[in-house]
């Protein structure tokens, strides 16, 4: 299918939320923090032009058992179409196991066990028209897959595949974070939806699999104290406002809005609160920025070279706010006039100045 056209005329499109991935489920909480468009937006049906949203998510469901397992079942045999697949947390490698699950939702009428994750990512992923996976976890392993894990836990896109492609043409779209970003979720499901809806191109995407207008910028880009590095003002201590890349802080390389966005209602973002960035959207994490709350090998390098120019750069700028500072001489109270006002010696311009003539 071309990825440019969507399912055309819908009135509501069915969102399959699968949190039973190796997860702690914060991906779920956060997105109910969202504004740009909130939830209630999306399945209220408030935004013209766009499929009403109807959220199957196990941990904000009224249904439960079998009654919420219909749904799913019903998108696995081929009875739903279109629906959006979004899952929740790592996926792990059954395949290593000697018996038993790493992860299962559900259970098989027919057997009475457990059904694996993966099972289900099975059955609904090729069916699905778009599959988002949810925080880093399910982007890329997060958490659950460092170095040492049992599981053999992995990223949606290295389970499917970095080249599969869902029933409507799309890759596996990847929206990190731990926990995703509240509006950066919604806003890319809205985005989808206006695709659904035939009124959006196909979503743009980076090499990673993130929408590109959400992840082509650093922390540091956006961030509140990035003026402090410019001039090699360095904190040596938490709870003061310059710059933190000394104290670990690896905004610089981390490709992340959440410096200009913030964390809820514009409010937040972890350096312009005063925590370090430790990279939670990146495909390397957490591994690659361990361990946490030590200086990284590259800001050694980078604040050394910045030193001299900044200092040099403050101390010039200080004088230079010392002397703006300070009002211009001819503000005073006296009986003369002394801001360089010259009246115009020419009769036949009423004494103005050239400037009033």
């Amino acid at each position: 299918m071309d990825p440019d056209a969507g399912p055309r005329s819908l009135e509501e499109i069915d969102v399959l939320w699968l949190t039973a991935g190796l997860s702690c489920d914060g991906d779920t909480v956060s997105i109910t923090a969202a504004t740009q468009p909130s939830l209630e937006d999306l399945i209220g049906g408030a935004i013209p032009g766009i499929p009403r949203l109807r959220l199957h998510n196990p941990v904000l469901s009224y249904e439960n058992g079998d009654e919420f397992l219909k749904i799913w079942r019903d998108a696995a045999e081929g009875r739903l179409n279109p629906f959006v697949l979004v899952v929740e947390g790592s996926i792990p490698n059954e395949s290593i196991n000697v018996e038993g699950s790493w992860a299962a939702f559900g259970t098989d009428p027919a057997t009475g066990q457990p059904i694996p994750t993966c099972a289900w990512i099975d059955r609904l992923a090729p069916r699905a028209w778009a599959v988002v996976a949810a925080g880093t976890c399910a982007a890329y392993g997060g958490i659950h897959a460092m170095a040492g894990n049992p599981t053999g836990a992995m990223g949606l896109p290295d389970y499917l595949g970095w080249g599969w492609r869902s029933s409507g043409g799309l890759p596996v779209i990847c929206v990190p974070g731990c926990p995703v970003q509240p509006d950066n979720f919604m806003e890319t499901l809205l985005y989808l939806l206006y695709q659904a809806s035939g009124l959006a191109p196909a979503i743009p995407l980076d090499d990673q699999l993130r929408p590109r207008w959400l992840f082509s910028q650093t922390v540091h880009e956006g961030c509140d104290r990035a003026g402090y590095y410019e001039q090699a003002d360095f904190a040596s201590s938490y709870g003061t406002p310059q710059c933190i890349v000394k104290l670990g802080c690896w905004g610089p390389v981390v490709h992340c809005n959440v410096g200009k966005r913030g964390w809820m209602s514009g409010i937040g973002g972890c350096p312009n609160v005063g925590g370090i960035c430790i990279g939670c959207t990146m495909p390397g994490f957490p591994d690659k920025f361990m361990p946490f709350m030590d200086e990284p090998p590259g800001a050694k390098l980078s604040t050394t070279a910045v030193a001299m120019y900044g200092r040099t750069i403050r101390a010039l700028r200080g004088f230079t706010k010392a002397s703006m500072s300070q009002e211009p001489e001819w503000r005073h109270r006296r009986p003369e006039l002394t801001t360089g006002y010259q009246p115009n010696p020419d009769p036949a311009n009423d004494g103005k100045s050239p400037d009033h003539a």
